[in-house]
């Protein structure tokens, strides 16, 4: 318990070692605040603050000039503000100062938390752009009793996928037509190549 309350407080995130010489450091209830940057070859440094929470999130509040009024912005995004010429490499273009010099965040401990989290989430269905996916799902038919393949891949297959798997008197025909053949067309196919019956008859588009 003592180690939760610890934890929560912010000052027990990262231990006195790992933060030792950071410039701008403050502790707030669940996060560390430390200053950031990024340069551009162009630009220039665009510097912030960046806000790293134990439960993995990272946010930046972007003080490049005075006028700005971009925070909460992801590393990756922060990146792009600033103008770097090779984005998608933010865990070593955007940087803290430790001990006067800049240092790559991926070079420091103030990604430990989001690395656990990112490794984590690799236990969900996710693509490689981390947003998440769905496995093709079988339905059984009621009345042929052949199971159907159903595409997962829009918010709208998703709902024809949950209504059919609600029903339990659902059948092939109740499929939107456009996204189903007929297993006799298919089985005739079939038959004309001189090829085995397939074990799922439905093909999506």
């Amino acid at each position: 318990m003592e180690n939760e309350v610890e934890r929560e407080s912010g000052s027990m995130i990262f231990s006195d070692e790992e933060l030792i010489e950071v410039s701008g450091l403050k502790k707030g209830r669940d996060f560390i605040e430390v200053t950031c940057g990024c340069t551009s070859h162009r630009y220039g440094d665009a510097v912030g603050k960046l806000r790293v929470f134990s439960n993995g999130d990272l946010e930046i509040t972007c003080e490049c000039t005075p006028g700005c009024n971009e925070d909460k912005l992801t590393p990756a995004a922060f990146e792009k503000h600033s103008g770097r010429e090779t984005a998608r490499k933010w865990k070593n273009n955007v940087w803290v100062i430790v001990n006067g010099e800049k240092v790559s965040l991926s070079k420091t401990a103030l990604l430990k938390y989001y690395n656990q989290a990112s490794k984590n989430a690799n236990g969900t269905n996710r693509s490689h752009n981390g947003r998440v996916c769905h496995r093709d799902e079988f339905v059984r038919c009621s009345r042929c009793n052949k199971e159907r393949r159903f595409r997962l891949r829009t918010k709208e297959e998703c709902r024809i996928h949950h209504d059919a798997l609600a029903d339990v008197n659902w059948k092939c025909s109740d499929l939107p037509y456009d996204r189903f053949v007929s297993p006799l067309l298919i089985e005739f196919l079939f038959d004309k190549l001189g090829l085995s019956s397939p074990v799922v008859l439905l093909t999506t588009y």
